[in-house]
């Protein structure tokens, strides 16, 4: 083995599956395999439903019209071909690390780097903006229920109209202690917030029905096809998601039967919701009336007369919005501690808690950085990253799986793609049509992310790492502390 990783160096070198899967085993660096399929499952929806959903709407109907629906058709589909990669990658390869360690077993480190790199930035930006999304909630549910709300000083960033945003820095910062209590407690958590967020959404799906006409359908695609794409391309943040399920490989009970179907089903799940919301809500109103609305889906059952509804609506968004903190913020933590375990980033930081067995200082650090983020910058522009992020993701997820079949074909998968490489090429072809409709803006800021990433792995990374320096990782050695 140390031979054959000796040979593998360079830009380009791959980590063979079998040492990736024995790091896992590395002394100090153990996770708790604690997570069950219905946790996992949870995960997913949890991740998924968020504030997407209960603002997207408003956003992106301006662009289709009622033909919206159509949009979060094309946005399921899109994912879905994705979510078949990853259903085959996650039990394959059953480490931390989701599209960076996939990345790592069948393009090479430069590539691993970049993609981990790109996750870093999406999940934390990720995590800052909705955490922004739930204190604009919680003021506004403090407001509805109690007549109080705090300051603008408190509750928004500077340049936003505050100086700092207390309730989006108490989120982040709770759900930090959580996830450093442990994974079992943290799945437990959020598989109670998911009944609660998913119940609200088909109470919204009901009532809004009882005003459903067909009149509020036409015209029904007033902007044509590139409406629809233009939207797809809004609306596919409400998707985001399902791949934090892939992070979690380490912590999953029987990861090859359990991840592939936790991915599957929880896309599969919020595709459908999504389609029957959308349905509902331009059927109950004119989509004139929904254009630009901040919460489309209170709006709607407000003028429908149920008031009380838009109330439950609001608390559902912070329940949703709550959970979804948890699941990506937990995601990005997984990705960070593969990375510094394979040496990219300063391997301490690996460390693990010998009581929690959790990577307390990874997520202790991430929480604080995101908290400040959260507190003092504007994320309406950045958050665009999120997507082009997200979707940069795919591409390198969809042709790893063909990579991996024509290299390893002996390789044990709980899951396979059917039709490969037909459907991975599509999943691929899918992800980059929707990057082309993100904006020029988004794309420079990305490029600038990409760059300090680059300096950094040639800086540090690249000295560091354990495959370039030609080491395997040795089930009796100690991470330093």
């Amino acid at each position: 083995m140390a031979t054959s990783t000796e040979q593998r160096r360079g830009l380009f070198a791959t980590k063979p599956v079998d040492e990736l899967v024995a790091s896992t085993e590395e002394a100090g660096s153990q996770l708790n395999r604690a997570v069950g399929l219905l946790d996992l499952t949870a995960l997913g929806i949890g991740a998924i439903i968020g504030t997407g959903i209960f603002v997207i709407l408003g956003e992106a109907i301006g662009d289709a019209g009622p033909a919206i629906i159509l949009s979060f058709i094309a946005a399921g589909v899109t994912c879905a071909f994705s979510a078949l990669s990853y259903a085959e990658l996650a039990s394959s390869i059953p480490v931390s690390g989701s599209a960076y360690t996939y990345g790592y077993a069948t393009m090479g480190e430069l590539l691993a780097w970049i993609i981990g790199w790109d996750l870093i930035l999406e999940y934390g930006v990720s995590v800052a903006a909705v955490a922004v999304g739930w204190g604009q909630y919680f003021n506004e549910l403090l407001d509805t229920l109690f007549g109080l709300s705090l300051p603008d000083a408190l509750a928004s960033p500077p340049g936003d109209g505050g100086s700092f945003n207390l309730p989006a820095v108490f989120i982040v910062l709770l759900i930090t202690g959580l996830l450093i209590v442990g994974v079992r407690e943290s799945a437990r958590a959020n598989a109670v917030m998911v009944v609660i967020k998913v119940a609200i959404v088909i109470l919204f799906i009901i009532l809004a029905f009882t005003g459903f006409s067909s009149d509020n359908l036409k015209p029904f695609n007033p902007e044509g096809f590139g409406g629809v794409w233009t939207a797809a391309s809004v609306i596919f943040f409400a998707y985001i998601g399902f791949d934090a399920i892939s992070t979690s490989g380490e912590e999953v009970k029987r990861p090859s039967r359990d991840l592939p179907i936790a991915i599957i089903t929880s896309l599969a799940v919020c595709t459908l919701l999504y389609i029957l919301v959308s349905t509902a809500a331009v059927g109950a109103l004119p989509y004139t009336k929904l254009d630009g609305q901040e919460a489309p889906l209170a709006y709607v059952l407000d003028t429908l007369g149920f008031s009380w509804g838009a109330t439950v609506i609001s608390f559902g968004a912070l329940i949703a919005i709550t959970s979804v903190v948890l699941t990506i913020l937990y995601g990005q933590t997984r990705i960070m501690f593969a990375m510094c375990r394979d040496g990219l980033l300063p391997r301490s930081f690996a460390k693990i808690s010998e009581k929690r067995r959790t990577p307390v200082r990874i997520t202790a650090t991430f929480g604080i950085l995101i908290a400040a983020l959260a507190a003092f910058v504007p994320l309406e522009e950045i958050a665009k990253l999120v997507n082009i992020g997200t979707l940069f993701a795919f591409v390198i997820t969809n042709i790893g799986v063909i990579v991996l079949r024509r290299t390893r074909p002996d390789l044990e998968r709980g899951f396979r793609v059917p039709f490969v490489p037909l459907f991975p090429l599509i999943g691929a072809i899918l992800a980059l049509f929707l990057m082309k409709y993100l904006e020029r803006d988004t794309w420079i800021r990305f490029g600038i992310w990409l760059a300090i990433g680059f300096v950094i792995y040639f800086a540090y990374g690249r000295r560091h790492s354990l495959l370039q320096r030609g080491k395997v990782h040795n089930p009796e050695s100690e991470l330093p502390g």
